[in-house]
């Protein structure tokens, strides 16, 4: 496939890298070592339409595709993984689910809101026991009369405690059903949970390593009652519906992967020309210039490996192996490349005032949050046809 941008898509990647240096950059720091999320800053994205790109103009989008929306997210990974994740979570994870499988009332009142980024929603999944195993799922949801009633717990939820959070997607298990084996499988729901709804639970805010100015919240549900017509999608398919979510969600954290690794590059590069030592800039020094070229090659790869994958989305071919690929390529190589650069810069290295301080400790997290390596290794694996990987 050919990788060349198209030139509204030049124009708005040049457009989100400016407002990402000239905006975002300048008040990363502080925001980071605040711990809050600057919603001001939010509020200039959704103006620029970042939210809605890949929505219909019909629903308060910009009418664009997933390319655009990961070129937009990998411009702001460069300077601030937070406020880059705070995007691809709320419109992949989001603000997605619901124009994915919702129908044309829930698609009505929900997408134009979280398309101008006045909203943020969230996609309320992992549990302590489940996460990559959707089977340990034990947040529950009884049909009672016209109204589910929710029962459980979710954890490490992005976006879901904001000031702007006005719905969580959540998965639970209603009911039980036999496979052909006879063997029992529990059947899993997805169900719309607005914001403020008596029972639902937004508890303290996580003490994270990394990613301090993203919203990450556990929440819990007690007797929580919802509409029957909250239900999203059809009542038991909740787990073909969240594996079409991750997918595509891992698409556009590739491309926030790789914007860390390609920022991890330009801040080494940048210090290696001007950070003098002995007389000359440390640049000059070959070991120093043969780790900025594989900086490069990694940064380069992680974004071929987005690209291709982004325009088979769009295209509507499969793309399920190559969304793993390129979560592994880039989020791989943007923890090495916050490594190398943190050990150019240093002693500077390890100051958070400097991007790559924050990078080092942001890019942990890469390689957890949408699918661990090790899962993007066991869906390879099956990709290429090992009957022996789990499913």
């Amino acid at each position: 496939m050919s990788h060349d941008l198209t030139p509204e898509q030049q124009k708005l990647r040049d457009e989100v890298r400016d407002f990402a240096d000239t905006v975002v950059a300048p008040a990363a720091y502080e925001y980071d070592t605040k711990r809050e999320l600057p919603y001001e800053i939010l509020a200039q994205m959704g103006d620029m339409g970042l939210f809605g790109l890949p929505f219909p103009r019909s629903h308060g989008g910009q009418g664009r595709d997933y390319v655009d929306l990961c070129l937009a997210v990998e411009q702001l990974a460069r300077v601030d993984q937070s406020i880059a994740v705070t995007l691809e979570a709320g419109v992949g994870l989001g603000a997605m689910p619901v124009w994915r499988h919702g129908t044309e009332a829930q698609k009505d009142e929900w997408v134009p809101m979280l398309a101008s980024g006045r909203a943020l929603a969230a996609f309320g999944l992992t549990e302590a026991d489940a996460g990559s195993d959707a089977g340990g799922t034990k947040t529950t949801a009884e049909l009672v009369g016209d109204e589910w009633v929710i029962n459980g717990t979710k954890q490490f939820i992005t976006n879901s405690g904001t000031a702007i959070t006005r719905l969580v997607t959540i998965t639970a298990v209603t009911g039980m059903s036999e496979r052909a084996d006879g063997s029992v499988k529990k059947e899993l729901t997805a169900i719309l949970v607005p914001a403020g709804t008596p029972g639902f639970t937004v508890l303290p805010a996580y003490d994270k390593v990394g990613w301090h100015t993203s919203d990450t919240h556990p929440l819990l549900f007690s007797d929580v009652r919802v509409p029957a017509a909250n239900l999203l999608g059809e009542r038991g398919r909740g787990f073909a519906q969240f594996i079409q979510t991750l997918d595509e969600g891992r698409v556009a954290f590739a491309a926030l992967c790789s914007g860390a690794a390609q920022g991890c590059l330009e801040e080494a590069v940048r210090y290696a020309r001007s950070r003098n030592v002995f007389g000359q800039p440390i640049g000059s020094n070959q070991h120093i210039a043969f780790t900025l070229a594989r900086m490069e090659a990694r940064a380069h790869s992680a974004r071929l490996a987005w690209l291709d994958a982004a325009q088979r989305l769009v295209a509507g071919q499969p793309f399920k192996l190559e969304a793993s690929l390129a979560k592994l390529i880039g989020s791989e190589a943007a923890m090495a490349n916050a490594h190398d650069a943190a050990q150019i810069f240093g002693g500077n290295g390890v100051m958070n005032e400097n991007a790559v301080a924050r990078h080092y400790r942001d890019s942990k997290i890469l390689e957890i949050g949408e699918g661990t390596t090790e899962v993007q290794l066991m869906v390879i694996a099956r990709e290429l046809g090992f009957a022996g990987a789990p499913r």
